[in-house]
């Protein structure tokens, strides 16, 4: 039998060959493995968006003989598994509607559980690739946009206390790639987005990489259009209990990535912080108690 990351890696280098509803259920699969483990294949097409027979047909241009194949080898996975996420979705599957904690007790179990599974030896391999790029580059070019915007804006915001290296690439009336203006190939491209793809955020890393500079990427799946054009890429899972997608794992790869980059240089970080200290409190920004009315 086929190991899971196996079947996997065939869904992934056959991705761009597949129908447009083969994707959709392709791309439900590579990120939902839990999910394929153990739920019925009716409510697993259910949850992709697609007809039943399709995700049969996803098993046959595999090369498999049915759905129950892709079952298979998710399920051995999932049963090797050391964290307990079979466990944790059997739980959360299985919830009754009215117990204690409810729908925000389901979100935040699933929450912990996403920003854990980063800690898995494949998502630290990648985040200190990535930061790697970053603490090599003569700048830093940081793009985010639409729900991606707050990811972006909270790396290159730390990243100000720490000096001058990042360029967040959201300039007004439409000036954003701008930016773009000054790099060169001793630059890196900071790229976040997730399924829908913002066309604009697609279109500036392409034309990073077109330029020549290092292209790495925080997004959502193996099949993201980032990966192509990435040198690493940090993946995380969107999946919620509700209507909307979460971007909390990727807030906390965006910490992550900072104190990796402030720690490769400990010594001109806490200078950097200390000149930041200083500067805010001639400003006043902050208070412990509410300030007095001026009237």
């Amino acid at each position: 039998m086929l190991q899971s990351e196996s079947l996997s890696d065939r869904i992934i280098a056959r991705f761009d060959a597949m129908s447009p509803q083969l994707q959709l259920a392709a791309r439900h699969v590579l990120e939902n493995p839990q999910e394929v483990a153990l739920v019925s294949m009716r409510r697993l097409a259910r949850s992709a968006g697609v007809q039943p027979a399709t995700m049969t047909r996803l098993a046959q241009f595999l090369g498999l003989t049915g759905y129950e194949d892709i079952r298979a080898h998710y399920s051995e996975a999932i049963r090797l598994r050391a964290d307990g996420f079979a466990a944790r979705a059997r739980e959360r599957d299985t919830a009754a509607p009215g117990a204690q904690g409810g729908l925000a007790q389901q979100m935040l179990q699933g929450l912990a559980s996403q920003v854990a599974r980063l800690s898995e030896p494949q998502s630290l391999a990648r985040l200190q690739a990535v930061a790697d790029h970053l603490i090599r580059a003569d700048k830093i070019y940081v793009l985010g946009l639409r729900s991606c915007h707050s990811v972006a804006w909270h790396f290159h915001y730390v990243m100000t206390l720490l000096g001058e290296k990042t360029v967040h690439l959201d300039g007004p009336a439409g000036t954003g790639a701008d930016g773009l203006l000054r790099s060169d190939a001793q630059d890196v491209l900071l790229a976040i987005s997730v399924s829908p793809y913002c066309v604009q955020t697609l279109e500036l890393a392409d034309l990073a990489r077109a330029k020549g500079m290092t292209v790495v990427s925080i997004t959502d799946s193996e099949v993201s259009p980032l990966i192509a054009i990435s040198e690493v890429s940090i993946l995380f899972s969107i999946e919620s209990q509700t209507f909307f997608h979460t971007l909390t794992p990727a807030l906390a790869i965006s910490e992550v990535l900072c104190g990796l980059i402030a720690d490769n240089d400990r010594h001109a970080a806490l200078d950097a912080l200390q000149r930041a200290d200083r500067h805010l409190q001639m400003l006043k920004t902050y208070a412990n108690t509410i300030p007095h009315r001026r009237i």
